[in-house]
């Protein structure tokens, strides 16, 4: 015996047909649509263009595997990476639980009453956006320059709370952020170090964007001898003033 429509299938419980679980199309183009519209004045307020699927073979983004959201220069879906100002991977789902009665929408629980983990809780999803922000960041000279972050709408798990810190530090990608800011009772907020956020105030986030995109930030990764690693750092040093030699640095590691 079953007991209903639902959402996401309730713990100890059946459903009739199919639920929505954990992945569906028809939620990410809906999520990526209301991502666009939310991050529009933020992009507007730095004189840019919030764009879904973005496209751009020079960092990888291909059309089997565009950028979800992107501020850019240009209003097109086409582009340049130089015109690329910051990228967003939206991980987003229906989070709580919802009954579909007698032409009704009911509200059954949050994410812990039901059998799917949606969001950021899942390890799929974080593994996904970790592995195409590393392939961007490989993907050439023009990668380094641009910010990454990752979009949810629940908390991550506490498996990834070292992880997210590293990576933010390690500069792969700028941030994890939620922007659901009371999905359940009892859950990480932020972690140590800010590799996640949950942000509960769009103008602490909008900051928080706005400091991002203008900060003159650069992606650099290397495995050298220190022989090397200190060569490099003496030529830099013998430039003019602190600009310059970063400038210097960042040349010379990246030959």
């Amino acid at each position: 015996m079953t007991n209903g429509y639902f959402a996401y299938v309730p713990k100890g419980k059946r459903a009739e047909g199919q639920t929505l679980q954990s992945k569906n199309s028809l939620i990410g183009q809906y999520t990526e649509k209301w991502c666009k519209d939310f991050f529009k004045p933020i992009a507007e307020s730095l004189d840019l263009f919030a764009i879904n699927n973005v496209v751009c073979p020079e960092l990888g983004l291909t059309t089997e595997s565009e950028a979800d959201l992107a501020f850019c220069k240009t209003n097109d879906t086409h582009q340049k990476a130089e015109n690329i100002k910051l990228l967003i991977e939206i991980k987003m789902s229906i989070v709580n639980n919802y009954k579909y009665e007698k032409g009704k929408v009911i509200y059954i629980g949050d994410y812990n009453t039901h059998k799917g983990k949606p969001s950021l809780l899942r390890s799929d999803s974080m593994l996904k956006a970790i592995g195409k922000s590393i392939n961007i960041r490989v993907s050439g000279l023009e990668s380094t320059k641009i910010p990454i972050i990752i979009l949810g709408n629940t908390p991550i798990t506490k498996y990834y709370v070292k992880k997210v810190d590293f990576l933010k530090k390690a500069g792969v990608i700028q941030g994890f952020i939620s922007i659901y800011p009371n999905p359940t009772d009892d859950f990480i907020v932020n972690t140590k170090d800010n590799g996640f956020q949950t942000f509960s105030n769009y103008q602490v986030l909008s900051n928080f964007i706005k400091e991002i995109v203008n900060s003159d930030m650069n992606f650099f990764s290397s495995m050298l001898p220190k022989i090397k690693l200190g060569q490099i750092i003496s030529i830099a040093a013998k430039e003019k003033d602190d600009m310059a030699k970063a400038e210097k640095f960042l040349s010379l590691i990246g030959k």
